[in-house]
């Protein structure tokens, strides 16, 4: 045998060793993933067939039917696409304007990026009960400063519900995505900038033919993820308006778990959750899409 064909198996052993030992050390999380993730996943879809609470009963396909006809989820899902539009659209501009202010050099930038990406950090729970606490018609905050500025009081939580759980998200996400496009600025050649300032261009020209295209990445990553946060959002109105007033704030999550802890349709509510996921999945791949498309442009 040559020397070159006993290196070659040499080289073959040592990469079925190491292909062992990756497997080897991937084994647990695999075994996390059926037990934990997939085999409850495959178990929700056959419940999504039946009815009942304590005792189901097969019905076939009648939830998937009954969910296109019921007003309740008709409604539920026409809030969540308008407040999950209204949040990514602000929340992203919100975040494309802190990226562009503290990418430039100033005293304290990095004191304010952490400031400004301190709400995300903290948990729903928390962010909801403070700003329940602080929109209080009778006890908040807000009304206080308010009444001691002469101000007329709001019913924040009645009047205009699902906009101000649209500011709530955006102030809460606006950071995230501010981290997002200031990763993406800071990849992009300052020298790209200086040759364009050099043939004369404005500051308002070299955003929008330099800056905006060159962060159609960032931007798309920003939207799918932001897009998908957003319509799966529960924590803000189970915690903040319970839903209400009626169910203005009911939004498609929450009205999944309407049905599964109050009215006890456990086969419903699957049918609601696989349906919503087809949804998401559908408008993830479109965005994609559109995406690549404006990028191959």
């Amino acid at each position: 045998m040559s020397v070159s064909a006993r290196n070659r198996g040499r080289r073959g052993g040592m990469r079925a060793r190491q292909a062992r030992t990756a497997y080897l050390f991937l084994t647990p999380a695999v075994i996390y993933f059926v037990l934990f993730m997939f085999w409850p996943l495959i178990q929700e879809f056959q419940l999504s067939f039946t009815r009942g609470f304590t005792t189901l009963r097969p019905v076939g396909w009648k939830n998937y039917s009954s969910i296109i006809r019921d007003p309740e989820v008709q409604h539920a899902f026409g809030i969540t696409l308008i407040y999950a539009a209204s949040a990514l659209i602000l929340g992203a501009c919100v975040g494309l304007l802190l990226a562009l202010i503290l990418n430039q050099k100033f005293r304290g930038r990095t004191l304010a990026r952490t400031m400004i990406l301190t709400p995300y950090m903290t948990s729903v729970a928390i962010v909801g009960l403070m700003w329940r606490n602080i929109l209080d018609p009778t006890t908040g905050i807000l009304n206080s400063v308010l009444s001691s500025l002469h101000l007329p009081t709001q019913q924040w939580l009645t009047t205009a519900p699902l906009a101000t759980l649209v500011g709530i998200t955006v102030w809460q996400e606006a950071g995230y995505f501010m981290l997002l496009f200031l990763a993406g600025l800071q990849g992009i050649d300052p020298q790209i900038y200086e040759a364009a300032r050099l043939d004369g261009a404005s500051p308002w020209k070299r955003f929008w033919s330099l800056t905006l295209p060159l962060l159609a990445p960032t931007t798309l990553f920003v939207g799918l993820v932001g897009m998908i946060s957003t319509l799966q959002q529960f924590g803000l109105p189970y915690l903040v308006t319970n839903g209400g007033p009626g169910n203005a704030t009911s939004l498609y999550v929450y009205q999944v778990y309407r049905e599964t802890f109050q009215s006890g349709n456990l086969g419903y509510a699957s049918a609601m959750s696989f349906a919503f996921l087809a949804v998401i999945m559908v408008l993830s791949l479109i965005q994609i899409r559109t995406g690549r498309r404006k990028e191959a442009l």
